[in-house]
This record gives C-alpha cells, sequence and structure tokens, in this order.
C-alpha cells in the first residue's frame, strides 16, 4: 500500500509492478501521481512540464512562432 500525497488515500500498487519514474492516477481524486522510492512505495504529485512541451512543441506553426489568429 501506498499513499496519495494529495488526499491520504491508499493505493494498492505493487511494487513489481512500477518503476521510480512510473506516472499512477490515485483512484480517489484523479492525481498523476510520480512514483519516487520502492520500498516501501512513495508517491509524489507528478509535474506537468511534460505535458506543457508537448502542447507547446504541437501549437508552433512551421516558422516555429505561435500561429496568429489573423493566420486562419
Amino acid at each position: 500500500m501506498a499513499i496519495c500525497p494529495e488526499c491520504e488515500f491508499e493505493i494498492d500498487v505493487d511494487e513489481y509492478d512500477v518503476d521510480r519514474g512510473d506516472i499512477v492516477e490515485c483512484g480517489n481524486c484523479g492525481t498523476n501521481l510520480e512514483v519516487v522510492g520502492l520500498n516501501p512505495i512513495e508517491f509524489d504529485v507528478a509535474s506537468d512540464d511534460e505535458d506543457d512541451e508537448e502542447l507547446d512543441e504541437d501549437d508552433l506553426d512551421e516558422g516555429g512562432d505561435e500561429p496568429d489568429e489573423d493566420d486562419e
């Protein structure tokens, strides 16, 4: 068992099913949690940096600039 740092919900995760850096969603509050420890399993709230970077790259046009509303 591991504890969600946001809502203190007990999450049943087998230490053999996860690795450090894996993302697990809390079944109670829906927060994305990063596995930071394995014995015992410990979670920290996952940062959204990776998602933000993916969105930023997708929003850029071919010229490397952000699209203007006038370009439509």
